[in-house]
């Protein structure tokens, strides 16, 4: 699909790795519906963009019934849907077993909730409506790009339900990719390495400077610009299917 005619759900829309994928859609004529938890970056990334290109949904990825709602809604203000890139997640680290004692599984179902079972949520519910699209080039109705990690290969101390849930998206990439293949819908996962977006803003200056010692070349935090520029190439590549690409710099993460 060319990027002038994509008309994108974009979930963790108003910041980080979601907010890349928007502003260069939008920026190529494409239109993108905001589905994030913070109403306050909603605004400020919607004034930023344009009320006529985008539109903010107050969204948890999590709750069904708040993603059938918001993808119809967001269908109508799109005019269309065959785009869904899912950028929703959270870090949840922590050890397995900690200084206070083992990890609360309330704490593992939280992250495994929004990064996993929020990206299936909002993929199944968008490609309910992208399989009855009219069909483009090689009888393609949609794209479904979701967001995994390095960290689904090769998790570090701290990240048995972060990995785990990245693992799982990673998983389902090509099962999905394999039964949606009949509608015209392609599914793609993006495994981004260590990306300049508000958790690692959040760190100290001292630990940003090790990550970015540890990556290969270039030796530096990926830019959220590189990840949307993937994104893009992956929409207009209509060959890329069933597959998990890797963003990384070479970089593999040490056990700590």
């Amino acid at each position: 699909m060319q990027l002038s005619n994509v008309r994108a759900v974009i979930t963790g829309g108003v910041s980080g790795l979601g907010f890349a994928v928007a502003k260069h859609l939008v920026a190529h004529g494409g239109k993108v519906a905001l589905f994030d938890v913070n109403a306050d970056k909603g605004a400020t990334a919607v004034a930023e963009l344009g009320a006529t290109n985008a539109q903010f949904f107050k969204t948890d990825v999590t709750d069904e019934a708040s993603v059938v709602a918001n993808v119809s809604a967001a269908t109508t203000f799109l005019g269309g849907l065959n785009a869904c890139i899912n950028c929703a997640g959270i870090l949840g680290a922590g050890r397995v077993l900690g200084k206070t004692g083992a990890m609360p599984l309330s704490q593992f179902q939280t992250t495994v909730m929004v990064n996993l079972v929020g990206s299936f949520n909002v993929a199944k519910t968008c490609a309910e409506r992208m399989q009855h699209n009219d069909a483009g080039s090689d009888g393609e109705r949609g794209v479904i790009v979701n967001t995994a990690s390095v960290a689904a290969y090769e998790g570090q101390i701290g990240q048995a339900a972060y990995s785990a849930s990245k693992g799982g998206v990673v998983g389902m990439t090509l099962p999905m990719a394999r039964e949606l293949a009949r509608f015209g819908i392609r599914v793609m996962t993006v495994a981004p390495g260590v990306f300049w977006t508000p958790m690692v803003d959040g760190m100290p200056d001292d630990v940003q400077k090790s990550l970015a010692a540890t990556i290969p070349f270039p030796s530096r935090l990926g830019q959220p610009q590189e990840y949307a520029d993937l994104v893009a190439y992956i929409l207009t590549n209509t060959y890329l299917n069933g597959e998990t690409i890797r963003l990384d710099g070479a970089t593999r993460l040490a056990a700590k």
